[in-house]
């Protein structure tokens, strides 16, 4: 299991990886085995961070069997997150 540290890390990457796939379409996310790629994650913490940032109201998942994320996706307050905080990076 992730540390707190770790846990933090992976959340950040998997809302950084969905932002920059979305390239300003909504409609679009990643699967599952594209988001793991990006993150470099064990399998079970991918489904941990997915669930806790579906959770807050981040992304939305559609689950495949075996608690595996088959697509997710930014939602409204996902994408304001990450804008705010490109935004203050500049």
């Amino acid at each position: 299991m992730a540390t707190l540290h770790q846990r933090r890390h992976y959340r950040e990457a998997i809302m950084k990886s969905l932002y920059e796939a979305m390239e300003g379409n909504r409609l679009l996310g990643l699967t599952g085995a594209q988001l793991r790629e990006h993150v470099a994650m064990p399998e079970e913490d991918l489904a941990a961070a997915c669930t806790y940032l579906a959770a807050e109201g981040l992304i939305q998942v559609d689950w495949a069997r075996g608690n595996t994320p088959a697509m997710v996706t930014l939602l409204h307050k996902g994408i304001q997150l990450m804008e705010s905080e490109e935004k203050d990076g500049d």
